[in-house]
């Protein structure tokens, strides 16, 4: 049987909303904000590779896989236009039943599937694993470019990454909202680069 005992000063559970979603509306604002040219660089990068013919690859570890989850049925489903279905795939994570060490499951599946030209997204929301950190060197050593989502500690993600979004706070929760979120403007804004404004699909206009 548990026993549960009242603590003194307990907050109620609506300022435990409103707390939290306080401190995830001042989170959001300031990591768009500072963010906002980074997210419109890796969508337009993405973009140029999916216009060339490649594809994305997804992969995170935790919560990270989810996100990447979701990001998958945004682009081979539709985000808000009414437009093809993208190719894009998940990578299954470090801890599935693929029959090889940990470590090397997603090596093998970008040594399978990625190509140069294609993007290889990774969703961090906590310390990066070993795992993601050797995937991030096998897409480059593959000449993919290479995305990351991280939290507040990178663990080094960033140094193989092409492009790094490191959303510094300490909460996982909101640090996985954020990282949704960004998930979420990059699917808006490959749309619009392929669909809406493809004259954008230049270097030169990699923050437009």
């Amino acid at each position: 049987m548990i026993s549960l005992h009242a603590a003194q000063h307990t907050a109620t559970p609506l300022e435990l909303m409103e707390c939290h979603l306080e401190e995830g509306a001042r989170l959001r604002c300031h990591f768009f904000r500072e963010a906002a040219p980074l997210l419109c660089q890796a969508a337009h990068s993405m973009a140029i590779g999916l216009a060339a013919g490649g594809k994305l690859l997804l992969c995170g570890s935790g919560g990270g896989f989810l996100i990447a989850r979701q990001m998958l049925a945004l682009l081979t489903g539709r985000f808000q236009l009414n437009r093809p279905a993208l190719p894009a795939v998940v990578l299954l994570p470090e801890d599935s039943a693929l029959p090889v060490d940990g470590q090397d499951v997603l090596i093998r599946q970008i040594e399978a599937l990625g190509a140069a030209g294609d993007v290889l997204v990774i969703f961090s929301p906590s310390e990066p694993c070993p795992a993601l950190l050797a995937a991030a060197e096998a897409a480059r050593r593959r000449e993919m470019y290479v995305a990351a989502l991280s939290g507040d500690q990178d663990g080094n993600l960033g140094a193989h990454s092409d492009i790094l979004l490191r959303v510094q706070h300490a909460r996982l929760p909101l640090v996985q909202e954020i990282h949704m979120a960004a998930g979420h403007l990059v699917c808006r804004l490959i749309d619009y680069y392929l669909f809406e404004n493809p004259a954008a699909l230049q270097p030169a206009a990699a923050t437009a």
